[in-house]
């Protein structure tokens, strides 16, 4: 009994001892906290700025008169021998990406085209 007695007082003594260290703790944190708040009320907030996406330039189409997209692709295809990449239509023609995919994907589906490769094409 009285070792048990004489461990419940260490154990006391040291709940006793933590517990202080917490509270100088708390208050070191509760400082800290303030002078934060502070230092940010002094300097002022800036205003959160949000970047948008540039807006994407549409290539105009060396078109003529009456000439349709898929009639200058056509012509342009039509001219090469053995065949025209895909980097090389965009130059020649000035179509953005999704409008040459779609004019090469109906050429492909009339049959007035064909690919020889993966990204070269050829007249049918």
């Amino acid at each position: 009994m009285t070792q048990a007695s004489n461990q419940l007082k260490s154990i006391a003594k040291h709940l006793a001892a933590l517990s202080t260290k917490v509270e100088k703790l708390s208050k070191q944190v509760d400082k800290g906290l303030a002078a934060k708040k502070t230092a940010s009320k002094s300097t002022k907030a800036k205003p959160k700025v949000t970047k948008t996406a540039p807006a994407k330039k549409v290539k105009t189409v060396k078109v003529d008169k009456g000439e349709t997209v898929l009639n200058s692709v056509f012509a342009v295809i039509k001219k090469s021998r053995k065949g025209i990449s895909i980097a090389q239509l965009k130059e020649k023609t000035d179509l953005n990406p999704r409008q040459l995919s779609n004019a090469l994907y109906k050429l492909t589906k009339k049959g007035s085209i064909k690919s020889t490769s993966r990204g070269i094409y050829a007249k049918a």
